[in-house]
């Protein structure tokens, strides 16, 4: 008798590369970073503390000052991370991309976290949102430095892996807006109720809610997309009998 055996399987070659025009989320997201760039910088480029779209609280006179620091550099790495995280241009220009990952990281990161974390101690917001303005800013600039370290290290797996909860959180702030414009058009008919008249508590309560959801959401659609992605790498890894 002939024993027969199952060929083995062709290793599987490596998938096709995406043509730069085959990423439609590419364009959307940097008209999104632009747009709310355009929106938010100008403010704090007038130099005039009653422009500012957030209350200084009285004890702490810099505010404006640092506020408007940290906005303008959110706003380098916002832009800068839309490039950086564009596979067709890592691939096709790795030195510009180093360059600008530099530029994202001591250019935007961690001075806008550093920043941030001064701002956020100072929010007239209320303890919630304090908090979550802390976590936030350390979470920003643990991730960011994370990543350089990876990529200094030549671990460009967990350098890409980090950079990804850094892209996250960078573009948390867009969200944040978004669920404070929600929170603000569902409660505000609860003005009069539950807030008794007291919009600075309503202001509080959206704003305590919008910084955790706003960061919070993301950076856990983050994780689950490097895990579905990471899993599905494995799968493709392992041998079929």
């Amino acid at each position: 008798m002939t024993l027969t055996t199952n060929p083995a399987r062709p290793a599987a070659g490596p998938s096709p590369r995406r043509r730069w025009w085959r990423r439609p989320w590419v364009a959307p997201l940097a008209v999104v970073a632009i747009a709310f760039v355009a929106f938010s910088l100008p403010p704090y480029l007038s130099l005039d503390p009653a422009a500012s779209r957030v209350p200084a609280p009285e004890s702490f006179p810099p505010h404006f000052a640092v506020l408007s620091l940290h906005v303008v550099f959110g706003s380098v790495a916002m832009v800068t991370c839309c490039l950086q995280v564009w596979p067709w241009f890592r691939r096709r220009h790795p030195r510009a991309h180093r360059l600008l990952g530099r530029a994202y990281v001591f250019g935007g990161c961690l001075p806008g976290g550093a920043l941030g974390l001064v701002v956020g101690l100072a929010t007239p917001f209320g303890p919630v949102a304090r908090a979550s303005h802390v976590v936030l800013a350390l979470l920003w600039i643990g991730c960011t430095y994370a990543g350089w370290r990876m990529a200094r290290q030549r671990r460009y797996a967990d350098h890409r892996r980090w950079m990804v909860r850094s892209f996250a959180l960078t573009m948390s702030i867009v969200t944040n807006r978004l669920w404070g414009a929600v929170f603000t058009v569902a409660l505000w008919p609860q003005l009069g109720t539950t807030f008794h008249g007291d919009e600075a508590l309503l202001g509080s309560t959206v704003a305590a809610l919008s910084s955790w959801l706003g960061w919070v959401l993301p950076l856990l659609l983050a994780e689950w997309w490097l895990e579905r992605g990471d899993a599905a790498r494995r799968r493709r890894r392992v041998p079929t009998p």
